[in-house]
């Protein structure tokens, strides 16, 4: 008997191949350090149709050393130090929003980028964790965040086969259900960099884990590319209005395009599978469309069947199908025939 597909749990909602696609719309830091911003983000998020959403967890001086006053992203124009310091939420914030989160009936997702910001989200009882990209072969955090034996969703862009083998043995090793996103660490990502083939990848080299994609190229044409693919879990940053300043908000999907890949996904994902057979909720079709024999005048006793007395014609209720209509000419009639009969086995001989 074949191993049922593997799967992760969080909370109540079962995620895999055998269940509905699992969408992951990231706020991330694009609320810029306003509580308000990012309950709107929550409430737009829920309103849209979203199961969960997922923000950043940020301790500055346990996340970097002052050198990162130097270092500016590729999209950014000012310092990463500045922009984290600028959108870090406080761990009072961060629990007013896990809680408000939450009372919608949604799953609170954060990804923590240092071990003070992994424990902080641990000690507000997060259900699972969400690992970004950069984390991905940082050994001794991921090692420290699977020490919890929470369900684990990892991102890889930056990483290739061999480092995401090391991150997922540390998953193993604590035995813990996770997943892998493949990713592509660009801003936006061309869709020729996309590279879909590479889930696929991930698939095959660990079998046991979950697999999707954490996209950042625009809109939704993707994630739906994915899904067909069966993919599990599709991640895109979010955001209430794009016309908002926010470090990812050039990317992101607002209310109306996650309201379509929810629905996009979901929809993609009920028609994958089957094989082809013929339905039985197919037949009151195959009742008008199916062609069969009929006669296109009347046939005399004994008389040969050929292209001149009998055809094929709609509707599928006869007894001999349109396949079998050269078995029908090497037969003669057996009685009278009259005119627009659908022929019957009993009229052959």
């Amino acid at each position: 008997m074949a191993n049922k597909a593997p799967y992760i749990q969080i909370g109540t909602r079962k995620i895999g191949k055998e269940f509905p696609p699992f969408v992951i719309p990231e706020i991330g830091i694009n609320h810029e350090g306003s509580l308000a911003k990012a309950k709107r983000m929550v409430k737009d998020a829920y309103e849209a149709g979203a199961e969960c959403v997922k923000f950043q967890c940020h301790v500055i001086e346990d996340e970097m050393t002052p050198e990162a006053k130097k270092v500016i992203p590729g999209n950014a124009e000012e310092s990463i130090w500045d922009i984290m310091e600028r959108c870090a939420l406080s761990e009072k914030e961060d629990k007013v929003l896990k809680d408000y989160v939450e009372k919608l009936g949604m799953l609170y997702l954060s990804t923590p980028f240092s071990r003070a910001a992994a424990n902080r989200l641990e000690k507000l009882g997060v259900q699972a964790y969400k690992i970004g990209s950069g984390e991905c072969n940082n050994y001794p955090l991921l090692r420290h965040i699977a020490s919890f034996g929470k369900p684990v969703i990892l991102s890889t862009g930056m990483n290739d086969i061999a480092s995401i083998r090391k991150s997922v043995s540390i998953l193993r090793a604590s035995n813990i259900p996770f997943a892998l996103l493949h990713c592509t660490s660009l801003y936006p990502t061309p869709y020729e960099k996309v590279r879909l083939d590479a889930m696929l990848e991930l698939s095959k080299e660990f079998p046991d884990a979950v697999y999707g994609l954490s996209d950042h190229s625009l809109l939704n044409y993707t994630c739906y590319g994915a899904t067909a693919l069966r993919g599990s879990i599709f991640e895109k940053h979010f955001t209430s209005d794009k016309k908002w300043p926010g470090p990812d908000v050039p990317i992101s999907i607002d209310p109306g395009e996650l309201q379509e890949l929810i629905k996009g996904t979901g929809a993609i994902w009920k028609a994958l599978g089957g094989k082809k057979t013929i339905l039985k909720e197919e037949q009151p079709t195959i009742d008008f469309a199916y062609a069969t024999v009929v006669s296109i005048r009347d046939i005399r006793e004994g008389e040969s069947f050929s292209y001149d007395n009998v055809w094929v014609k709609r509707p599928g209720t006869g007894e001999i199908l349109a396949s079998e209509f050269e078995r029908v000419l090497k037969c003669r009639a057996k009685r009278f025939i009259k005119k627009d009969t659908h022929l019957k086995r009993n009229h052959l001989g």
